[in-house]
């Protein structure tokens, strides 16, 4: 009996998120295309191989090298992390939001640090009028 090799891969395709099931059979590899709409979470992404997987409508199968590669669960576990890591993870309405906030963030530090030092430059004016003030007579 020969190995049986299933991936699944979601991406993202104007407008909708897309998986692609790839089912790899004695060389053979056959696929199937699914349009999930919004982003789908890992729990419906499993609720949707329980439930749907027997009835996907599958290609042709075609012939394929497969290399069978070993690959310890560490590393895959990096992979996944640096591939989540470069594009971040959330809709596209929450990387607006959160670059909309970083702005924010930005423009308030420059505003604070511009009262800081006009409040720091009144009370230098203020001393030296003191002083000023004091030494009048003299």
């Amino acid at each position: 009996m020969g190995k049986i090799r299933c991936n699944l891969t979601v991406y993202f395709e104007e407008p909708f998120w897309v998986g692609v099931f790839e089912v790899i059979e004695n060389r053979k590899i056959s696929a199937a295309r699914v349009v999930f709409g919004a982003e789908p979470k890992d729990y419906e992404l499993f609720e949707y191989i329980l439930r749907y997987y027997t009835g996907l409508h599958f290609s042709p199968a075609v012939d394929t090298v497969v290399k069978d590669i070993a690959r310890s669960p560490k590393r895959i576990q990096r992979e996944a992390r640096k591939q989540t890591s470069a594009t971040g993870i959330g809709t596209k309405s929450q990387q607006a939001i959160k670059l909309q906030q970083e702005q924010n963030k930005q423009e308030r530090k420059i505003r604070s640090r511009e009262q800081k030092l006009a409040a720091e430059k009144r009370e230098f004016e203020l001393k030296q009028q003191k002083k000023r003030e004091k030494h009048r007579g003299h």
